[in-house]
């Protein structure tokens, strides 16, 4: 005789709650070509950050120019930029301690 199949029914016709492990994101993988375009852009901000310090030191008249606004935009009095490194390094804790 054929194996029998295993049917689960739904209480009640509802969906169970989703458990957290299926809510939070899958593991990311990295490619090649990913790993290779994020040192691009991290080597160009670093060079980008070295000739900004260097016209700031006098040392060099052309390069790169940061642009400041003469006039702020006052809905944006109380932004703060997210730290990112900081941000990331919640993000590995966070799945250290969910995998313990």
């Amino acid at each position: 005789s054929p194996a029998q199949k295993l049917v689960f029914n739904r209480v009640n016709g509802k969906r169970p709650p989703l458990l957290l492990q299926q809510i939070s994101a899958p593991e990311e993988c990295y490619t090649l070509a990913h790993e290779e375009n994020v040192r691009f852009v991290y080597e160009a901000w670093q060079q980008v950050e070295q000739q900004l310090d260097s016209s700031r030191n006098g040392e060099s008249t052309c390069g790169p120019v940061q642009y400041v606004e003469k006039t702020p935009n006052p809905g944006l009095k109380n932004f703060v930029p997210i730290d990112l490194e900081e941000w990331w390094a919640q993000q590995f804790l966070a799945k250290i301690e969910n995998c313990s």
